[in-house]
């Protein structure tokens, strides 16, 4: 059986704005929003740095009100209004999903803007989670006029879905300084 594509998503800076990079897989090249520090090789809680590293993609989620899941062979998951994601460093549930209302601090899944509409989990900082090394790194869907994120990797909802049907189980974001 063919591979798709390459097995690895190759996330740079553009050298003339740290809050913007050139993302490739295989011959796809596309532009990406980054974190509103740029790249970082030490990452901590609130930088809002993107960090160096290879992450696998771990799962797909989706809103079911704004269109179709998008086609991939990662796991995908639609939210839901009371889908959450704990980035209190103190609490146990610290870089997981959560379901609100949620007493701990969170950022809410079910977004207002389009950033959500569809997001994928990085395995940043993960199993295990270390607290105060950061939380919700995603790639996710890039505001319009692609300003920074805090701290995530994003494209357009166009480019998401083209990545996303190139990449199977296994893949990885490596973001390199």
């Amino acid at each position: 059986m063919q591979r798709k594509t390459a097995d690895y998503l190759e996330v740079r800076a553009r050298p003339s704005d740290r809050t913007k990079g050139i993302l490739r897989l295989g011959e796809i090249t596309v532009p990406c929003a980054l974190g509103r520090s740029g790249i970082l090789t030490r990452k901590r809680e609130g930088d809002g740095g993107t960090p160096v590293g290879r992450f696998g993609l771990l799962q797909v989620y989706y809103r079911p009100d704004k269109g179709l899941p998008p086609a991939t062979g990662l796991p995908v998951e639609p939210l839901e209004p009371c889908s959450g994601w704990c980035d209190d460093p103190g609490h146990a549930r610290y870089n997981r999903p959560v379901r609100l209302p949620f007493a701990a601090s969170h950022e809410k899944m079910w977004r207002n803007d389009r950033l959500y509409d569809i997001v994928v989990v990085l395995d940043c900082n993960m199993y295990p989670a270390v607290k105060g090394k950061g939380s919700a790194i995603f790639f996710h869907i890039a505001r319009e006029d692609y300003r920074p994120t805090e701290g995530c990797v994003a494209v357009s909802p166009q480019h998401m879905r083209l990545l996303l049907s190139k990449v199977e189980p296994g893949a990885e974001m490596v973001i390199r300084a």
